[in-house]
């Protein structure tokens, strides 16, 4: 289970994060299903408890999970959270569009070059 980059600048609790999200909008991960321990996984990725705490701790927060008081962390998947991420990835998008026209670049040509390289992946 590679999830730890330590190249990568990001915070290690937040990659932890990163990667539960993906996992939970992906499908991988279904609603109700119990994530590992706070212990086991920080086990398996040689970390901190209160890394891998602090990361739980931010998906809670985000809607991703829920805690069960005794029973560990839970899965929260749902439309809800898929449909939040939509709009977040829509703001984003209408932030590059910005400014992509602040430096008079055309827009359409941007999303035509993007849908090339996509499928050159």
């Amino acid at each position: 289970m590679k999830i730890i980059d330590y190249r990568d600048p990001k915070p290690i609790y937040e990659q932890i994060a990163d990667y539960y999200r993906q996992m939970i909008l992906c499908g991988v991960l279904q609603n109700d299903e119990q994530l590992p321990s706070v212990r086991t996984l920080a086990i398996e990725l040689g970390t901190n408890p209160n890394t891998v705490q602090k990361a739980f701790a931010l998906l809670e927060s985000d809607g991703y999970i829920y805690a069960v008081k005794g029973r560990g962390n839970f899965v929260k998947a749902g439309d809800d959270l898929t449909q939040k991420k939509s709009l977040e990835l829509v703001e984003k998008l209408k932030r590059l569009f910005e400014e992509a026209r602040s430096i008079h670049l055309n827009v359409d040509e941007l999303i035509k070059k993007a849908k090339e390289g996509m499928k050159n992946d």
